[in-house]
This record gives C-alpha cells, structure tokens and sequence, in this order.
C-alpha cells in the first residue's frame, strides 16, 4: 500500500480560494507494465492550503526502502476529469528527475528514517488542485530512456 492525496480547490468568495487536500491508501499496478491502474479508497485527512502556500505531502513507504536501488518513487499527479501528469521521481541514492514543467515549483526529497519520501510544493494555485499519487517503479539500466517513455504514457 502506498499514500495518496487528494488536492481539491473550491472558490468560496470571488477574492478567497481554498486547496482541500486528503489523504488515503491507494493500489498502483506495476509502472513497468503499459497500462496504470489506481484503486483509491475514501479520503483519511484534510488540509485547507490558501494560494500562494507551500504544499507538503509525505509519503510512507511498504514493502520496500527508500534506499533500495531495485526501485524509483514518483509523484503523479490528476486534475479532475484530466489525464494523469507525471510530477517527478527520486531513486535510491537521492538522485531526483522532474517533469520540466513543474520543477521550478516542486521538490522531491526523502527521509531514510522514516521510509518516506515527500513532495514540496511552493506558491500552490487553484491550478495545482489534483489528486497527488506516489509510485513505485521497479528500475531500468537506462533510466533517461525509460523516464521519457512513461511521461509520454501518461500524458496520453
């Protein structure tokens, strides 16, 4: 079982905006494999972010560690009704790779001693209302190869 977020943004006045985030446990198939497949269940928690906030989520990994090279973990992201968008990944050693569009706004980073991995976003607008999954991804010898096949899925 991995972490999942829900990012959501109600505009409750004209001038004042809110992100709701939650989250819960989710199921993600094997990234290895052509398809993506999610099962998330109800939402656990909230947090009311206003924009301009700073969003940070963390992520408790099981079944396997943070510094374990056989894998790579990655933020995802999903605007209602939208297409998945891929946020960024880091791997065993710390080693970090974002999607061009996002990364001057977010930061993956991680904690060995807790097994978690987290994401840092900075200036959060209406925009970034998603729901915000992390993956495991088992690793491939060429990691720039494989990144760019499964940011070209997912924006499918």
């Amino acid at each position: 079982m991995f972490n999942h977020t829900h990012t959501h943004t109600h505009t409750h006045t004209h001038t004042h905006t809110h992100t709701h985030i939650y989250r819960s446990l989710y199921i993600l198939a094997d990234l290895g494999g052509k398809s993506l497949e999610s099962i998330p269940s109800s939402p656990t928690d909230s947090l009311v972010l206003s924009p301009g906030q700073v969003l940070t989520l963390s992520c408790k990994l099981s079944g396997y560690s943070v510094t374990d090279s056989s894998y790579w973990t990655h933020w995802i992201r999903q605007p209602a009704g939208k297409a998945l968008e891929w946020v960024g990944d880091i791997g065993s050693s710390g080693d970090t790779y974002y999607s061009d569009k996002l990364k001057s706004r977010f930061q993956i980073g991680r904690d060995i001693s807790s097994n978690t991995v987290t994401l840092r976003g900075q200036n959060m607008q209406t925009e970034d209302t998603s729901v915000y999954y992390c993956a495991r991804e088992r690793a491939h010898k060429n990691k720039n190869k494989y990144t760019d096949i499964y940011k070209t899925m997912l924006k499918k």
